[in-house]
């Protein structure tokens, strides 16, 4: 193999598949990329036999051929080397190394044999339906952060995907929860999604496709099965096994009685609440909201370094009312919100609170309650 390339391109290319490559393998391969070289372009493709990525950039390619390398390795030089400068890759005549070399730079690289490199074969896929990268996006960025991090209930590790009819619509729909907060958005469904089945998407993937969909404009090909989904975005196609698992209906513990209803400027509300819990301890991040007509004062005490307070104007005209939350997670589902006001409908202390967003009601939060 004998290539020459951008640097810019290689780099680029490099930064969305080396992600995939956990730093500590004890597989020697997977700590590689696998490169393969013809018609004038360059096919990377990474793997940790549970996620791959794969990417083509352009190349001049004097001599085809495939190899693999370390892919942290490669991404570190690529990195290193001066902008606007054209990278050289070749294999030595009996595929032990790889040369890397740009201007008076030089690296030789031990590779691996291509045929060892694993291949996530994908089986047949159920659906396929076109979806903008804008609408993928909203639905990860509105839940990601409500994904549970508890290994022991590996099946909330992720943002369940699937559709559902809204009145008479059909919607496509992410919803993530760790049994203290539930996050839930809606787009319209796509052709083509009509009668998938409920997939969950896990942490690691949902992160990746969070960083690869960041031009709106494109649209992105989803195939989706049983077991796996692949996730076309342009030049990058992303291919991951699902969660084997069954996610808890959601629906029950949405609540539908809560009448109070308290309207607060976002920011302002953020800004207090980040305020006051910089007393809180790291153990108890509770804050107290204290709801009168009009007002809302928010405490927090900590009996090792004192305590806060900071009142808000608020929109309420009903009972005062007293309920604790977890400062940071107001904060999370604050930072989703694009509208000016948050609306908080509450029921009494113990019971779960709904959080809409005046933006719209595509996206809806259900925060669970601290006792304070």
């Amino acid at each position: 193999m004998r290539i020459t390339l951008e640097r810019s391109n290689l780099l680029k290319s490099l930064n969305h598949v080396h992600r995939v490559v956990e730093r500590r393998n004890t597989i020697p391969i997977l700590s590689n990329v696998l490169l393969r070289a013809s018609d004038a372009k360059l096919d990377m493709k990474a793997t940790d036999l549970d996620l791959e990525i794969t990417e083509a950039t352009p190349a001049m390619v004097e001599q085809a051929g495939s190899t693999t390398v370390p892919a942290h390795l490669l991404y570190e030089i690529v990195r290193k080397l001066p902008d606007g400068s054209e990278v050289l890759l070749a294999t030595n005549p009996d595929g032990s190394t790889m040369t890397v070399a740009s201007g008076r730079s030089k690296f030789s690289l031990q590779c691996l044999p291509e045929t060892d490199f694993p291949d996530l074969t994908a089986g047949t896929f159920s659906h396929v339906f076109k979806l903008k990268a804008a609408d993928l996006k909203m639905l990860i960025d509105r839940t990601q952060f409500a994904i549970s991090t508890e290994e022991t209930r590996y099946y909330l590790n992720g943002i369940f995907f699937h559709t559902i009819e809204s009145g008479n619509d059909l919607k496509l729909r992410a919803v993530a929860t760790d049994g203290h907060r539930l996050a839930r958005a809606d787009v319209n469904a796509p052709s083509g999604s009509e009668g998938m089945p409920g997939i969950i998407i896990p942490r690691k993937t949902v992160g990746e496709l969070q960083k690869l969909v960041d031009n709106p404009e494109l649209e992105v090909t989803v195939e989706v099965s049983d077991a796996k989904i692949r996730i076309a975005i342009g030049d990058i196609v992303l291919t991951s096994k699902l969660i084997d698992g069954t996610f808890p209906d959601y629906q029950r513990v949405i609540p539908t009685g809560n009448d109070k209803e308290m309207r607060v400027d976002c920011q302002s509300f953020a800004k207090a609440v980040d305020r006051v819990s910089t007393i809180s301890s790291e153990r108890g991040r509770a804050v107290k909201l204290a709801i009168t007509e009009g007002q809302l004062t928010l405490t927090v005490n900590n009996p090792d370094s004192g305590s806060a307070t900071e009142e808000v104007a608020v929109g309420y005209e009903h009972d005062s009312m007293e309920i604790g939350f977890n400062a940071k997670y107001l904060l999370d589902i604050t930072a989703q919100l694009s509208g000016e006001d948050a609306i908080f409908l509450l029921a009494d202390a113990g019971s779960p609170t709904l959080v809409r967003d005046t933006a719209g009601d595509d996206a809806l939060y259900v925060l669970m309650p601290m006792r304070v």
